[in-house]
């Protein structure tokens, strides 16, 4: 699951003036460019040469365009998950064994066979390989068995949706995963690698794709710093599919060539390295303090100064409402605060034994309230947010610098625990259960200690508490509402009082696309996936649909 770069007020930068050679090729003239796609998936110079499906540092192509899942789950939809790799499954009446019937005479893109075997491979390998998992099997070249020893029906979502399918004769002789690139990727997706620099990267149409090639047979990736840069490329007919935060879109779209959507699904959240024993420092290993910046946080104020009033409220549960409505335990927790109640976030910390210092700055056994809360340069709507938080804090005697970092400080130290606060982005839940949700980022098995990061999971918080993990066991073995009610509403309880991720807004998704070139774009009538180009399998599956348009 990845995160999209956000908006940013600055100038276009050298790394976005790189890109001139790159966009010399691809003229303001739709006619001259060919029918060639342009996308900004929020990366900045210079792009990793890393298609590990794999690895957190891996480009966006690598998800969706190249490698694939069994099926699509799609998030904007109730309907069943879509045929990928897979053409069909079954969960047997204890929820231990799934059998997968994958579709016959499917090609790698290398010309190899994708078979079964491939599938019980993948699930056997590395990561993907479950606790519970018992076996994998391919009893014939289109048949899967995936058996465990406790009941999977609320993990369907993530087993079969976000398990990323690897082909064995390349996978088998590599031993250690995670530090491969993988700059030569074999996958099963509509595209496949063409050409690769630092600013820029092409994938063209696969022509063993089992749909047959796409109709838009070559998609450029560009690398921007700036975010102002990219709304700049839109509005002169340099760039054709965009995610980012723009606070005023009908700059884009007035022109009449560029449509947008904006799907709010996704919480933003202050995420603290939440767990001391596994060696996170800083004042924000203790509950208290997280409760008192929850607490103290004028959510209004940042919805509007940083965000434009673009956003939705978030709620301290992770649950998309109204959608997961029905598993919410506590209407309590159904909405964060969203003005600031700085007594009862004082009184949280002096219940705790912290006392005001003459610098106007809590402290206990002589150590302060400072810590430092990071955005990566250049997403301004992150970084408003975050001198906003540090405004409101000191106002209640808590000091946090806001500090901008590079994408390789954002995202690195994130994965590996080295770091106080981040303003970060969650993404929901595939479907309507928040079990995604609280397996990834709340459970102990997606977490590690400081200085590693998660084999598996995106526990970034470092969060660990034996009955949420229970809980999450529980309601991954069960289809009974009331069970799974019950296993969620402890979860809550739980992750509304220890706050590792402190809900901020549901953040806008925008999406920013080409209309007069390109059709077939989701849209409110046809949201067939959400049009973002940094998400996973989604992605893919929109490049898949689209149609250049005739002149």
């Amino acid at each position: 699951m990845r995160r999209a770069l956000r908006t940013t007020t600055a100038l276009i930068t050298a790394g976005a003036l790189a890109l001139s050679g790159a966009l010399a090729s691809c003229s303001s003239s739709s006619a001259d460019r060919s029918g060639v796609l342009r996308v900004w998936a929020g990366e900045s110079t210079p792009f990793n040469d890393n298609f590990n499906p794999f690895s957190p540092d891996a480009v966006f192509a690598t998800f969706g365009a190249i490698y694939e899942p069994l099926f699509f789950y799609n998030q904007l939809s109730s309907d069943p998950p879509t045929g990928m790799i897979g053409q069909s499954f079954e969960i047997n009446g204890d929820g231990t064994v799934i059998t997968v019937k994958i579709k016959p005479d499917l090609q790698w893109s290398d010309g190899q066979p994708l078979t079964a075997d491939d599938v019980a491979f993948t699930f056997g390998y590395g990561p993907n390989k479950s606790p519970q998992m018992v076996s994998a099997t391919a009893p014939d070249a289109t048949t899967v068995v995936l058996t465990y020893n406790a009941p999977q029906f609320t993990a369907e979502s993530l087993i079969l949706g976000s398990t990323t399918i690897i082909p064995k004769h390349v996978w088998s002789s590599i031993t250690d995963y995670a530090s491969q690139t993988n700059e030569k990727p074999v996958g099963s997706g509509p595209y496949v690698l063409d050409s690769f620099s630092d600013a820029a990267y092409t994938i063209k149409a696969n022509p063993k794709f089992r749909d047959g090639e796409p109709a838009v047979k070559e998609v450029q990736y560009l690398a921007l710093d700036a975010n102002q840069s990219g709304q700049d490329l839109l509005t002169t007919d340099k760039l054709d599919w965009s995610g980012q935060f723009i606070a005023n879109p009908d700059s884009v779209t007035a022109g009449g060539r560029i449509g947008t959507a904006n799907f709010q699904q996704d919480p933003t959240v202050i995420m603290a390295c939440s767990n001391a024993d596994l060696g996170c420092k800083g004042p924000q290993t203790d509950p208290a303090v997280r409760q008192a910046i929850n607490l103290l946080l004028d959510r209004d104020e940042i919805a509007k100064k940083a965000f434009a009033g673009l956003t939705a409220k978030g709620n301290p549960a992770f649950l998309l409402l109204p959608r997961d409505q029905q598993w919410l335990a506590d209407p309590a927790t159904g909405e964060s605060p969203q003005s600031p109640n700085i007594a009862a976030a004082q009184k949280v910390l002096e219940d705790a034994g912290y006392a005001k210092g003459s610098d106007g700055i809590y402290a206990k056994d002589g150590v302060p309230l400072d810590m430092t809360i990071v955005s990566p340069d250049g997403w301004t709507d992150y970084n408003d947010a975050d001198k906003l938080i540090s405004e409101q804090a000191a106002a209640a005697g808590i000091r946090i610098e806001a500090r901008t970092v590079s994408d390789a400080e954002y995202y690195t130290p994130a994965s590996t625990g080295d770091y106080q606060l981040m303003l970060w982005g969650l993404t929901q839940s595939l479907v309507a259960d928040p079990y995604s949700n609280y397996h990834e980022y709340f459970a102990s098995s997606g977490t590690a200690e400081v200085g590693t990061a998660p084999p598996s999971g995106q526990n970034f918080a470092r969060y660990s508490n034996p009955e949420v993990d229970a809980a999450v066991t529980a309601a991954a073995a069960t289809q009974d509402v009331a069970a799974k009610q019950a296993a969620y509403a402890t979860v809550q309880q739980h992750i509304a009082a220890d706050l590792p991720y402190i809900p901020v807004v549901v953040n806008a998704s925008q999406a920013f696309f080409d209309t007069k070139d390109f059709t077939g774009w989701p849209s409110v009538e046809d949201p067939y996936a959400d049009p973002l180009p940094y998400l996973s399998t989604a992605s893919g599956v929109v490049l898949a649909h689209l149609k250049p348009v005739q002149k």
